[in-house]
Formats: structure tokens, C-alpha cells, sequence
């Protein structure tokens, strides 16, 4: 029975939820809490200010800290250095397999490109819409142009075209219903 014991002692000890933290996790909370932010700032500054980069390497020394808590336990004034001399190795080594590695390249996102399909979508359309424009009155083509094309506000487009401003917005509601018929029209001929 105390083989099993002495098995389970140690950092890697799983406590009940009565029992509260052990005292490993207790050590390495504090080790962790007076340590983080001053080894985040020396890994940031060995690893030229790449922050996401550091913050890794900060997790991967804590995790061999507490793979070592048991030797680190017996002599806390060995813990600071202990801990700054792994974060130098862990930073040169992940500088040696950036290095290692070729140059990662930056591929293009693929659904923003647009393809040559998108390009003859757009001719279509446009010639769609001209096509259509044609057919409804030169009234609601004056104002569609002013508002969507001019890109005109309502009073700007009521002082271009000499008309009350409410009569610009009742136009261009008539005239957007009125093109989307003639397009509706000009798609099944």
C-alpha cells in the first residue's frame, strides 16, 4: 500500500476536491505568479519583441519547472536562475528549428480571389443594369443615376434635379421597383 502511495506523491499527485491544492501546486503557483511577468519580458526581448512567441515559451519553461518542482523544492534559491537559464535554452531552441525549417511562405485566402467567373458575373450585371435602365422613364433613371451612381444624398440630388426632396424619395423607390421589373424582363428574353 505505500508503494502506491509514494506513486502517487509528487507534482503529478491528483488531490481530492476535499483536500484543497497540494503543496506542489501551491509552490508552483507562487514560482509562477512572482516569475511570469519578468520571464515574459527577458523571452520577449531574446525572441526581438514577438510577443505571441514569447508567451509560448513562457508556457513551455513553467511546464518544465513543474516537471522539476521535486529538485526545485529542495533549494528555493536555485528556482530564479533555474528558471532564466531554461528560458534561454527553450528560446535558442526554438530559434535553432525556426531556422531549421524553411521559410514558411503566405498563400493567398483562396475565397477571396476572384476568378475569372467573377470578373464576366460583374460584366453581365453591369450590362444587365444598363440594358434595363433603358426601359423604365427618364424620370426614375435621373434619379437612380443622382442617388446610386453619383452617389448623391437626397438633398443633393433634389437641388441637382430641381425637385422637392420628398419627390426624390418616392422616385427613387418607384424607380428601384421599376428596375428590378425591367431587369426581371430583360433576364427572361
Amino acid at each position: 500500500m505505500s508503494a502506491v502511495h509514494n506513486e502517487a506523491s509528487g507534482p503529478w499527485a491528483a488531490d481530492s476536491a476535499a483536500s484543497g491544492p497540494s503543496a506542489a501546486e501551491a509552490l508552483m503557483r507562487q514560482i509562477f505568479d512572482e516569475h511570469r511577468a519578468p520571464l515574459l519580458r527577458f523571452l520577449t526581448r531574446l525572441v526581438l519583441g514577438q510577443r505571441e512567441l514569447a508567451e509560448d515559451l513562457v508556457q513551455e519553461t513553467f511546464l518544465r519547472t513543474w516537471r522539476n518542482l521535486d529538485t526545485l523544492a529542495a533549494d528555493p534559491q536555485r528556482i530564479a536562475p533555474w528558471l532564466y537559464t531554461v528560458a534561454r535554452h527553450v528560446a535558442i531552441d526554438a530559434i535553432r528549428s525556426r531556422q531549421a525549417r524553411p521559410q514558411e511562405v503566405n498563400l493567398p485566402d483562396l475565397n477571396r480571389v476572384s476568378s475569372a467567373e467573377d470578373v464576366m458575373d460583374r460584366v453581365v450585371s453591369a450590362h444587365t443594369v444598363q440594358v434595363a435602365l433603358k426601359q423604365i422613364s427618364p424620370e426614375h433613371r435621373q434619379v437612380l443615376i443622382e442617388m446610386y451612381y453619383k452617389g448623391a444624398s437626397i438633398a443633393e440630388a433634389a437641388e441637382r434635379l430641381g425637385i422637392p426632396e420628398g419627390t426624390v424619395k418616392s422616385r427613387t423607390y418607384y424607380a428601384v421597383r421599376a428596375l428590378h421589373a425591367a431587369i426581371g424582363s430583360t433576364e427572361s428574353s
